[in-house]
């Protein structure tokens, strides 16, 4: 019998044991009540844990993102110095082949 209940002067032996019997009860619905409060709070840790995870996934995400842009600005940059020179190199040949096809002077 829990210790927050004490039979009265008086009570008959009937009472004293159905009375017993519903606080045992009560008490047996009590205790898995609070079992399910320790249930919850695993399950509030267990969220807190799953939180910090998603945190950690959401900054390694971004930490890619940012790698993917630098790369693609590094590839942009240099697909773009590629096409700088090949136009250097377009107009140096060009100026060449003008150089080569002038008539050169006839010497006096």
């Amino acid at each position: 019998m829990p210790d927050y209940v004490e039979h009265c002067d008086g009570a008959t032996e009937i009472g004293k044991l159905s009375a017993e019997a519903v606080v045992r009860e009560y008490e047996a619905a009590a205790k898995e009540i609070e079992g399910m409060g320790a249930e919850l709070i695993e399950r509030v840790k267990q969220c807190e844990t799953m939180t910090k995870n998603a945190f950690a996934a959401t900054e390694e995400m971004k930490e890619t993102a940012a790698k993917y842009r630098e790369e693609a600005k590094r590839i942009f940059m240099e697909i773009e110095n590629c096409t700088r020179m090949t136009e250097e190199v377009r107009k140096t040949c060009t100026d060449l082949k003008e150089k080569i096809a002038q008539p050169t002077p006839a010497p006096a």
